[in-house]
């Protein structure tokens, strides 16, 4: 017999269901509701009582039930105007998950019942659906979100030791028939991933959307998946497709793993628009429970903003909208443990009605929070809106992802004319964009590939996308993907070709590594994943999207790991400071010198060369680097995208002298002194050392 529950007054704070030992309290916002009735579901989806909450402190509807347990299943159904042409669109027959819901059953079933209008209806969404949409709804789930994460904290490394790991939770495991539960938060943090993850030597995974989200009905209509995530609706629930069990327990689990390795999370979240689409799409969440409040209206109130290209934009002018995104960022870090952030589409973040402002509501809320402001924050700085592109724009802490820099490196290493003043800039850390307002180096998060575009190997074996798999006839994607094929599209059995393309991996590889910023990989390319010359696998939850682990490409895991050492070895290589070409107080050295391969400085008529394939740099501690800040003497970086040359050194001091330390084209490379010839289609870096010194009777 199903337990029949009183209903008290409740508290206005916090926002959601909150357990508390004896019962659960219920909070939830709209300002514009005139009626809230919460609904409570057994297991087999049954309603079983309907209450409408008791009390309104302003515009938080709250009541609390004794007596009940986590595992309880609820949603809500609002009563109030249905009047889109007003940005009204309450219906009480949409049965809406908790906004605040910390877990839910699974995914709504698409049926037009999900729906506020009739779908059919001359009139479209200005019609109203009486369907009750229960059957085809997930149910929000009451949840204790405790959990015993022992004494130790989480390794929080420095942003300037930080080499981050992009991923996809299932994409990273599916593959693996040496794990259990391949494809789940569990996979992620099993033995053989930690230990793969500590062989390479990054520092940080950075999950894509593991919050829920859905699965876009024309997706669905096709037999394909939203693979990606990108559609999230439940901004504190955990992606259900990604358990075992349906408990949270499984991510808290996973994260503390990764802790206990010495690994940081970052998660990708998607705070810029949610999964209702447009005003043609389903109500699930926000457009019923305040459409007004919750999104940002077009000029005529039945459309919606979107500059997110997904048919909405949440509203962060509204105080409880942005509350929702600083509460669902507070729980992820202090319930979850995250340890930061990387937010989709940041420009939209930074929006106002006055366009993209850099000290919107979102940015100043999150630099003064005292949970948010010590994560790593990543942006992702542009949107489609108009002024949407903001790289650099973003105030610190953030740092961003920085496209600039995976164009100029593919453009440089494919051999295009005019690139090496661009090419000298990214490797110093993108000074243009980010050195302004206190920041620091590590602002620009470098990147050659991520999930949005070509994997590494397919960079250098596909000329074309090749998105047929999508069903959108080869539409979809980028179509400027600065790659190149080496004369064959796609594989082949020439071994000179499968040379020159592992080649050109290598550099790519190494310039990411030993340029100044966050460097950030792509999961997979170091074991030479790729996906078939497709740019747009949002869509593939299967093999091509998954990493390929039986075909992994041991030699270059190793090269990849060599270089990820290199990097940790050598402070000039991770700097916070930038380097400008001053000179250094401690010893009058220049802190960055350009170089002709002649051992000349370089010239303006040198830069605007667009015949040069060659760059040169002479690296130091940055000028004003504090005594107690690990440094080193010098390095040389040569970076060939030419013919084979001689690189003349620069003179040493006594006692000094420069060791090759690093070459791709010469792999696993140990100290070869005294040969400066630097092969086409390389990258050398010469380390400054004590000369070794002879001892008597050595001869």
């Amino acid at each position: 017999m199903t337990r029949k529950f009183p209903i008290l007054a409740g508290q206005a704070y916090p926002l959601g269901a909150t357990f508390d030992g004896d019962g659960v309290n219920f909070a939830v916002f709209s300002e514009h509701a005139t009626r809230v009735t919460l609904c409570l579901f057994d297991d087999a989806g049954i309603e079983t009582q309907v209450f409408v909450l008791p009390e309104r402190d302003g515009h938080i509807w709250h009541g609390y039930i004794p007596g009940m347990r986590p595992g309880q299943q609820y949603g809500y159904r609002m009563h109030g105007p249905y009047k889109p042409q007003e940005g009204h669109r309450f219906n009480h027959n949409k049965l809406l998950i908790d906004p605040y819901a910390k877990r839910l059953t699974g995914h709504p079933i698409w049926n037009d019942a999900l729906f506020g209008y009739q779908v059919d209806h001359a009139d479209a969404d200005l019609s109203f659906d009486a369907r009750d949409s229960a059957p085809y709804m997930p149910r929000s789930v009451v949840v204790d979100p405790a959990f015993t994460w022992g004494t130790k904290v989480g390794p929080n490394h420095e942003l300037q030791d930080t080499i981050i790991y992009e991923a996809h939770v299932k994409g990273l495991t599916a593959g693996r028939k040496d794990i259990e539960n391949a494809g789940t938060y569990l996979a992620m943090a099993s033995d053989p991933m930690l230990d793969h993850l500590n062989k390479l030597g990054v520092t940080a995974i950075e999950l894509m959307p593991v919050q829920a989200f859905l699965d876009d009905k024309f997706l669905v209509d096709k037999g394909l998946t939203n693979y990606w995530g990108y559609m999230t609706y439940g901004f504190f629930a955990p992606e259900p497709r990604y358990m075992q069990t349906g408990e949270i327990a499984e991510f808290q689990q996973m994260v503390a793993r990764f802790h206990s390795a010495g690994i940081e999370l970052i998660l990708d979240v998607v705070y810029n628009h949610s999964a209702e689409g447009s005003e043609l799409g389903p109500t699930l969440a926000f457009r019923g429970l305040d459409n007004a409040s919750y999104y940002r209206l077009a000029d005529d109130p039945r459309y919606y903003a979107n500059d997110a290209g997904c048919g909405n934009t949440l509203n962060l002018d509204n105080p409880f909208a942005l509350r929702l995104v600083m509460d669902s960022l507070r729980y992820w870090v202090e319930v979850m443990h995250v340890d930061g952030f990387r937010f989709d589409l940041c420009s939209t973040l930074g929006r106002t009605t006055g366009g993209f402002d850099r000290d919107a509501p979102f940015f100043r809320a999150i630099r003064q929070d005292p949970v948010l402001n010590r994560c790593k924050l990543i942006a992702e700085p542009w949107d489609i809106g108009p002024g949407g592109y903001q790289l650099g724009a973003c105030p610190a802490p953030f740092a961003e992802w920085n496209d600039k820099y995976r164009d100029d490196i593919r453009r440089f290493w494919r051999g295009d004319s005019g690139l090496v003043a661009g090419m000298a800039a990214r490797l110093s850390g993108s000074a243009q964009f980010f050195d302004h307002d206190g920041r620091a180096a590590t602002s620009s998060v470098n990147f050659v590939t991520a999930h949005d575009g070509f994997t590494l190997a397919d960079t250098v074996s596909y000329a074309h996308k090749h998105n047929e798999a999508n069903n959108e006839n080869n539409r979809d994607g980028h179509s400027a993907n600065f790659s190149d094929n080496f004369g064959v599209e796609g594989p082949t059995n020439d071994e000179t070709i499968i040379a020159a393309r592992t080649r050109r991996r290598r550099n790519m590889i190494a310039t990411l590594l030993f340029s100044q910023g966050t460097p950030m990989l792509l999961a997979g390319d170091e074991i030479g994943n790729g996906q078939e010359g497709n740019n747009n696998a949002y869509c593939q939850d299967s093999p091509l999207g998954w990493i390929n682990w039986a075909d992994r490409d041991d030699a270059f895991f190793a090269f990849c790991q060599q270089a990820i050492a290199f990097r940790k070895v050598h402070p000039i290589l991770r700097q916070r400071r930038f380097l400008h070409s001053r000179s250094r107080l401690v010893d009058g050295e220049t802190d960055l010198f350009w170089r002709r391969e002649d051992g000349a400085a370089m010239s303006q008529k040198d830069w605007d060369d667009p015949a040069r394939k060659i760059i040169v740099a002479e690296l130091r501690m940055a000028s004003g680097t504090p005594e107690y800040v690990e440094r080193e003497g010098a390095l040389l970086v040569v970076l060939n995208a030419g013919e084979t040359c001689d690189v003349a050194v620069p003179d040493t001091p006594v006692g000094m002298t420069w060791v090759r330390g690093f070459d791709t084209a010469q792999v696993g490379l140990s100290e070869d002194r005294g040969h400066w010839g630097i092969e086409k289609d390389s990258v050398v870096v010469f380390v400054l050392k004590a000369q070794a010194t002879t001892k008597v009777g050595d001869r």
